[in-house]
């Protein structure tokens, strides 16, 4: 079985390298995504100071990480949210209602934190795939 570390286009390519990390790892069927936060390819923070926009980012962001692993966003079974504020959890409902429309939504774990890597980043959602052969 091999084991691939994922970099979607979309994301910093520096990061994962500085850090020693991958955005995900799939290995055999299993996809692990790593914490995501609200940025672009050149890493600039999107939604400053607004949850929403920062978990439609993140969504997209996820999007295209499962894109570049070949995984389909219904194969997507688990999530953990992390967010700064519990005044954020309606906003990042919406947008996890608009992005996950299949039959069988992923679980969902909600954390609320002191913070996170960056004081600009309200939310960081990781995630895990599984796809059926």
């Amino acid at each position: 079985m091999t084991r691939r570390a994922i970099t979607p286009k979309v994301l910093p390519s520096e990061l994962p390298v500085k850090f020693a990390y991958s955005y995900a790892v799939r290995q055999g069927n299993e996809l692990v995504i790593s914490g995501l936060v609200s940025v672009d390819a050149e890493g600039r923070v999107k939604g400053v100071n607004d949850a929403r926009q920062q978990a439609d980012q993140i969504f997209a962001n996820l999007a295209a990480v499962c894109e570049a692993a070949d995984v389909g966003i219904d194969d997507v079974i688990e999530t953990t949210t992390y967010c700064t504020d519990r005044s954020y959890l309606a906003a990042i409902n919406d947008a996890r209602v608009q992005f996950f429309t299949g039959p069988v939504k992923p679980t969902s774990t909600l954390v609320v934190v002191a913070g996170l890597a960056r004081p600009e980043f309200l939310v960081e959602i990781s995630a895990r795939a599984v796809v059926l052969p």
